[in-house]
């Protein structure tokens, strides 16, 4: 079972934001040393389709499939059942479709007998608070995140993904068995690129979070595996 019980404590997971199913593989074979755990989002999703995720299951890794599902809660149901018949170890939901469509997603995953695990996204690691208000959403971010992390597990998610900001807010509310997946890491130094609220890897999993996504710092670099343990390495020395 994917809880942060069970499991070690801030493992990383590679983002796999690239353009097409070669790419993807590219990068698994190249990090393969190092890394076990990757992530398929909308980009990769859209491009390959399922085979992305039989891409990263065939070569012996775990898949974080990201493609927040946000929509009524019969939709979400189905979304989720296929999502997990594909053998993804966790998968998003976005917290803003309620608790009826988080619980569907939920009774959908265990209903389908597998070892699935369903996250809410709390808030986008690119919006600020100001974005937040242009949403009619009452901030700040770490507010909101506390808020729809509640609803969220509440209505039955496993656990939940925030900005490295709202960890150590959210395990104080939750507790320790809550799953926290923590996109928008940089290490020091790192362009932030799109995202607004980061923190180091070693920030990050000092302030609770149990799984680290790093993408464009690790597929970015020169030399991708040399990244990816310098990040690692990081994340150990807390």
């Amino acid at each position: 079972m994917l809880d942060s019980r069970a499991m070690p404590r801030a493992e990383l997971i590679v983002a796999l934001d690239v353009a097409d199913r070669a790419a993807a593989a590219r990068a698994v074979a190249t990090l393969a040393p190092a890394v076990r755990f990757f992530k398929v989002g909308l980009e990769l999703f859209t491009a390959a389709g399922p085979a992305a995720v039989e891409e990263v299951r065939g070569a012996g890794a775990r898949v974080f499939l990201d493609l927040k599902i946000h929509d009524i809660p019969a939709t979400a149901r189905g979304a989720a059942r296929s999502a997990a018949r594909l053998g993804a170890d966790l998968i998003t939901v976005h917290a803003l479709g309620g608790p009826a469509m988080i619980a569907a997603a939920r009774e959908s995953v265990e209903a389908a007998d597998t070892a699935t695990r369903v996250l809410a996204v709390t808030v986008l690691t690119s919006l600020a608070d100001e974005e937040l208000a242009a949403l009619g959403v009452a901030g700040p971010a770490a507010e909101a995140a506390v808020r729809l992390g509640r609803m969220a597990v509440r209505a039955g998610a496993h656990g939940l993904v925030a900005s490295p900001r709202e960890v150590a807010p959210l395990r104080a509310a939750l507790g320790p068995s809550v799953v926290l997946v923590v996109p928008g890491v940089r290490p020091a130094g790192a362009d932030a690129g799109d995202q607004r609220r980061t923190l180091t890897p070693r920030e990050t999993v000092a302030a609770g979070a149990d799984y680290l996504v790093v993408g464009r710092p690790i597929l970015a670099s020169a030399d991708p595996l040399s990244a990816a343990r310098a990040i690692l390495g990081e994340m150990k020395d807390v």
